[in-house]
């Protein structure tokens, strides 16, 4: 009971002097699970080269693998996957229009509930939450403010509409894992 009655509140400032790898949500730290698995890391090599690929003839998109995205002073997450539509110095602090989550064991109920609520609030327009076990892949998009699934891909083509390109997306190439 005590716990709950106090609780840390950190910034970035105090991020940026941590090690390890961390995110912070509304001023909350999570650890990260250790170095992601041989098939999460397979699949999200395989999303971003069809992502890289798709991205080739739209000059104000591309897709970032695995970087910090500062989404306000006290909150800093590190999506597996994001494609943004603008130039950028040093640093991702405005919304992606699109962001992969490979879910695990250790990541799902955070990916599932508190990166979809953040992202929905920041107003990232795609979350695809990716399930390796199922070979399937969760698509939501944002209307209205509020995510609404677009369907569950295992085989099948989609087409992200971007305010800068379309990404035609082949779900099936994202699977095969040696």
């Amino acid at each position: 009971m005590l716990a709950q009655k106090y609780t840390e509140h950190y910034t970035v400032e105090d991020y940026q002097y941590w090690e390890g790898d961390w995110e912070l949500v509304d001023g909350v730290a999570y650890a990260m699970s250790p170095s992601p698995s041989f098939t999460h890391q397979s699949i999200n090599i395989k999303i971003a080269r069809l992502l890289d690929e798709a991205l080739d003839n739209c000059p104000k998109c591309q897709a970032i693998f695995e970087i910090d995205w500062e989404v306000s002073s006290d909150t800093v997450v590190k999506p597996d996957m994001l494609v943004i539509c603008y130039e950028v110095d040093e640093k991702i602090t405005k919304k992606p229009e699109l962001i992969f989550e490979i879910a695990s064991r250790s990541t799902v109920k955070r990916d599932e509930i508190l990166k979809f609520e953040l992202y929905q609030r920041e107003g990232v327009e795609y979350f695809v939450l990716v399930y390796p076990d199922k070979k399937v892949a969760k698509v939501y998009r944002l209307n209205d403010g509020v995510y609404r699934k677009v369907g569950d891909f295992s085989d099948e083509l989609y087409k992200f509409e971007l305010k800068e390109c379309e990404i035609d997306f082949n779900f099936s190439k994202i699977w095969r894992v040696k």
